[in-house]
């Protein structure tokens, strides 16, 4: 069952899909680009417009929250994160792996792998970066040698970006709109916390989400932090973003 609805996600989004383009709003780091922001919903909306999908949280009548264990909350989904209407400019969630994968594919891209993904978080490729980062530096943090300036809980610095969801949350506060927070490694947005994002890499029968979240401090944005969910998970902290070839 799980191989039919995969195998119909990529027929739509191949049926779909725009011409390959190099992207103004990707980051070149060696031989791939990366997305500067997290995909927001408004993204995700010109998707579902073009190919018709409908998530797996859609069908199921919410996604999930972690409260007393797991919590299935109906009517959470990309277009109603919280139970109401999303902020366009919100980092899209209540995204399964393989409807990540179809949406990168449908716009020209893939998701990272887990390599890609490291190397564009924490080190920075830059010919010429803003102070204070270097070129060639590896850093623990996507924010560089500490966490302040992510949307993370409590222990990143102020959180005034963050929209505030904690009427709905018995935790943490929210996201915050993509391209709000303080630029990383290598000028990216949000690789460390916010939403935590899935790579094209297996940990067993899961796949791998990497930098953390609005739910979580400063400990799940480390480089030597690796989390992983069976690939149907759909929930409110976990996004994407993509990545692409590019030649040298």
């Amino acid at each position: 069952m799980r191989f039919l609805l995969k195998l119909s996600l990529m027929i739509l989004a191949l049926l779909a899909a725009p011409a390959v383009r190099a992207d103004s709003d990707m980051q070149p780091i060696g031989r791939f680009a990366i997305d500067r922001t997290e995909v927001s919903v408004a993204a995700f909306r010109r998707f579902v417009a073009a190919t018709g999908m409908v998530t797996l949280a859609e069908r199921q009548g919410g996604g999930s929250v972690f409260e007393a264990g797991w919590m299935r909350k109906p009517g959470w989904t990309w277009r109603t994160p919280f139970g109401e209407p999303a902020d366009e400019r919100e980092p899209a969630v209540h995204i399964t792996f393989d409807e990540a994968a179809a949406f990168c594919r449908w716009a020209g891209k893939r998701l990272p792998t887990d390599a890609e993904w490291l190397e564009a978080a924490h080190t920075e490729r830059r010919a010429s970066p803003p102070a204070p980062f270097q070129t060639g530096m590896t850093y623990l943090y996507p924010t560089g040698e500490g966490p302040n300036g992510a949307n993370c809980l409590r222990d990143c610095g102020p959180t005034a970006f963050a929209l505030d969801r904690s009427a709905k949350l018995n935790r943490g506060i929210g996201p915050a709109r993509v391209g709000t927070t303080q630029q990383g490694v290598n000028g990216l947005y949000d690789m460390g916390a916010n939403v935590w994002e899935w790579v094209d890499t297996a940990q067993g029968n899961e796949r791998i989400t990497r930098g953390g979240s609005w739910w979580y401090g400063a400990a799940q944005m480390r480089r030597d932090h690796r989390a992983s969910k069976p690939p149907e998970t759909a929930v409110v902290y976990i996004g994407f973003r993509c990545a692409q070839d590019r030649a040298l």
